[in-house]
């Protein structure tokens, strides 16, 4: 399986029909349009799409035209979400889920090129930005919304408090094992954008993120770090005015002082 995403044309075959969109994506293209597109032959096509779909990756199915003839065969970029998959289908196909959701950002318009980390970051806000979580306000309120969001996305995430300010979570039963055994580099880049995109859209865009894999077997942990803020005066309870006017009584309370001291100063001075 890892063979099978490594493949230079089968990365552009998934690449091209990710970059479809509406009713072309799902729609799809045949063999003979994708080897026109990739400038590749038809037969040479084929072997590729067919392999991707074995492996659910693409879906085949057949799209008649309107005209007489047969059907046109159409792969199309199977529209799996990890939120969306039982957990046996992520033991059974990680392979698939990992290359649809790098497939699904490596062809935006945004970049050219992203990275695993990148690609993470930009499926969680999209996914998120779909379903979006429950508002939250406090850190503890925020991390739960983030826990709930990567078990929606098919993780098995346990959280633990370290200190204020940070938070672990435990990610157990990777559904990505076998190829993170192999290639952690884009396997623990994904999760960390997963992380990060997850905290973007509780209200955290500025938490850092730090992930240690294989602390376990088959669980790693993540930790966040959360900066604590001071209350907004709408939170405290307080207007902007308020705090104006308390700053101006203040300020008129010191220069009052002031002068006191001035004057008990100067008539204790020596004549």
């Amino acid at each position: 399986m890892e063979q099978l995403l490594a493949s230079p044309v089968r990365q552009s075959v998934v690449e091209e029909l990710a970059s479809l969109t509406g009713d072309a994506r799902a729609e799809g293209l045949s063999a003979a349009e994708l080897g026109e597109r990739l400038s590749l032959h038809t037969t040479t096509i084929r072997f590729h799409v067919d392999q991707l779909a074995a492996a659910g990756i693409l879906d085949a199915h057949f799209v008649r035209s309107g005209g007489v003839g047969r059907p046109s065969k159409k792969y199309a970029i199977h529209e799996r979400v990890l939120g969306e998959m039982t957990r046996e289908a992520q033991h059974e196909a990680p392979y698939a889920v990992l290359a649809g959701l790098l497939a699904s950002a490596l062809s935006t318009v945004e970049s050219d090129r992203l990275s695993p980390e990148e690609a993470g970051v930009l499926w969680a806000q999209r996914r998120a930005a779909e379903h979006p979580p429950e508002p939250a306000t406090g850190q503890d309120e925020k991390v739960e919304a983030v826990v709930s969001l990567l078990d929606e996305w098919g993780y098995t995430p346990q959280r633990e408090v370290v200190e204020p300010g940070s938070v672990d979570i435990v990610l157990h039963e990777c559904p990505f094992l076998d190829l993170a055994q192999v290639h952690p580099d884009v396997v623990c880049g994904v999760h960390r954008g997963l992380l990060r995109g997850a905290l973007d859209a509780v209200g955290e865009p500025d938490a850092r993120v730090s992930l240690r894999p294989f602390v376990e077997p088959r669980t790693c942990r993540a930790r966040l770090y959360l900066e604590e803020r001071q209350a907004r005066p709408e939170e405290s309870g307080t207007t902007p005015e308020q705090h104006d006017t308390q700053d101006q009584l203040d300020q008129h309370d010191t220069t009052d002082q002031l002068d006191t001291t001035d004057q008990l100063d100067q008539r204790s001075a020596p004549q």
